[in-house]
Formats: C-alpha cells, sequence, structure tokens
C-alpha cells in the first residue's frame, strides 16, 4: 500500500508522542489501514479526502461489518462511533504533521448510543464461580487467586497479565497496578485475596517459575500468563459454573458491589483508575490511606 510510511508515522505517533495502551494502538492502526486502504481504492488522498468521502466511508464500514455477521442488522452504534472516533484520531495525527489544516471528520454527527449498563454478577453468583475452580493444583491455585484478585481490585484483564512481583506488597496490602496509557496506580488488597496469594506464591508459583519469570501469574510454560490465557481460563470455569460472564464483568461487579457498600464514586474511580481528567482532578488530593480504608469498609472482600 502506498500509504505505509504514513501508517508507520501515525502508529509512532500514537504510541510515542500518545503513549497509548499497546491494545488501543493496534485497535487504530489496524482501522487506519482499512481507512488508508480505501483511499487508495478510491483515488483519494489524505491531504485533500472531504467530510463528504469520510462519511461514505462510514457506510462502507458499516455495510462491510453488516455482511462479515452475515445478517441484516447494522452495527451498534458504538461501533461506528469507535470508527469515527479512530478517523478523529488519524486526522489530528495530520493536523499535528502539518500535513493538512483542517479536521473533516469534525463534520460528521456522532450516532446516538442507548444506554447500556454493563453486565454485574451477584455475590452469590461470585461465590460460586470461584468455589468451583479447584485448588488441590498448580493452575486451579493460581486461577482462583487470579480472578479473586481481579475481582477485589476492580482489574483490568491486562493489568492483571501485566503485574510483576516488585509491584505486589503485601505486606502494605497494596499492589502497584500499570493501566491504561501506563499510568501508574496504588490498589488496596484486601484480607481475601491477600490470603489467597500468599496460598499461590507458597504453594502453586513455585512450581511453574521454571524460567524464573518476574510476572506473578505464570503459564504451566513458565512464562507470563497472556490476556488470551486468562479468558481462556475464565471461560473454562464459568462453564463449569453454568455462569455466563467476560472477565471484564468482574471489574463491573467489583465497581456495582463497592458502590453498593456505601463507597463515595469519586473513591471508586480512583480505584479503578478511570484516565478522564475531569473526574482525575477531583479526586487526585486523596491518599493511600483514605483508598485501604474505604476498600476495607466497604468492599465484600475488603
Amino acid at each position: 500500500m502506498k500509504f505505509n510510511p504514513v501508517l508507520r508515522d501515525y502508529e509512532s505517533y500514537l504510541r510515542i508522542t500518545l503513549r497509548l495502551a499497546e491494545n488501543t494502538v493496534e485497535t487504530y492502526v489496524r482501522e487506519v489501514f482499512r481507512l488508508l486502504s480505501w483511499f487508495e481504492s478510491e483515488g483519494l488522498e489524505p491531504e485533500t479526502v472531504s467530510s463528504d468521502a469520510l462519511s461514505a466511508y462510514i457506510v462502507f464500514r458499516d455495510d462491510s461489518i453488516r455482511i462479515f455477521k452475515g445478517g441484516e442488522t447494522r452495527p451498534e452504534p458504538g461501533t461506528t462511533a469507535r470508527i469515527l472516533s479512530t478517523c478523529r484520531s488519524f486526522f489530528r495525527f495530520l493536523n499535528s504533521e502539518r500535513i493538512r489544516e483542517d479536521n473533516p471528520s469534525l463534520k460528521l454527527e456522532r450516532p446516538r448510543q442507548s444506554q447500556k449498563l454493563p453486565q454485574v454478577l451477584s455475590r452469590s453468583d461470585i461465590e460460586e464461580f470461584l468455589e468451583s475452580i479447584p485448588t488441590d493444583e498448580p493452575l486451579g491455585l493460581r486461577d482462583r487467586t487470579l480472578f479473586e484478585l481481579i475481582y477485589s481490585c476492580g482489574l483490568r484483564i491486562s493489568e492483571a497479565a501485566g503485574l510483576t512481583m516488585d509491584r505486589v506488597h503485601l505486606d502494605d496490602g497494596l499492589i502497584r497496578v500499570i493501566g491504561k496509557g501506563d499510568k501508574e496506580r496504588l490498589v488496596p488488597v484486601g484480607d481475601v485475596a491477600e490470603k489467597w496469594i500468599r496460598r499461590y506464591l507458597d504453594e502453586s508459583r513455585p512450581f511453574l517459575n521454571i524460567k524464573r519469570s518476574d510476572f506473578l501469574f505464570l503459564s504451566r510454560r513458565g512464562s507470563g500468563l497472556s490476556r488470551k490465557g486468562i479468558w481462556k481460563r475464565f471461560h473454562e470455569w464459568t462453564e463449569k459454573a453454568n455462569i455466563e460472564s467476560k472477565v471484564h464483568t468482574l471489574r463491573h461487579t467489583f465497581a456495582t458491589h463497592m458502590l453498593k457498600g456505601g463507597a463515595d464514586l469519586r473513591i471508586v474511580q480512583e480505584l479503578l483508575g478511570h484516565s478522564d481528567i475531569s473526574t482525575t482532578q477531583i479526586y487526585t488530593h486523596l491518599d493511600n490511606q483514605e483508598l485501604k480504608g474505604s476498600h476495607e469498609v466497604f468492599h465484600p472482600r475488603g
């Protein structure tokens, strides 16, 4: 593709200048690759493409997704919104490089999105799921500890996969988590999760650590457990427990149980590591003791 140099520069812009998470970079680059491929097929240039042409691209992508899914239903508004967000990001990059002065994507309206509530598990579902994982062998004990920690601390799957031993401070009841955009935050570890981590470190991890890895959670081959590996194990255990869920649901459930328990919304936002600046400014003054205290009081596993 003739636009490969532009695509490479855009990827560097996302990764180095904006310091976006790896998954976000991959998603944006993949979508911009489709956009530039369409430009090439239509004889268009990024420097001169109009908002009408971008609108035609959105329709093209919607139709492609619908055909791929084998149905007549159009994509969810959220899907179209993500495509549009990628276009806006790409043209902001072109602005920053002074390749063009305007951003034609700003003339396109975002599709209206219905308010979707995230799936949340009940406390009994959480208990049933966790109790379904046998802990009499290393991998089962690892999984019980892993999903206990994700739920107890409201972690993203990538955050759990990226945890290293030097970021686990059990004596202080804290873990240091690297979230989106490589932003670090301290998250309290409740008594229940701490108990499982200590047992995993004593009884399971030594048998898995054949490669002397620094990651907390290890695969059977001794390397860090991947996001895909975590998802696969979660799916196996939820099937066994007859519960339909996603790994990220544990994070939603954490937040919901905290709020239902009476925790302040700003505390929950801090614990989750939300990156929205307007909310971040509200609670940046909170100290670690306040976070630990709220977690202990309001979370069922605190």
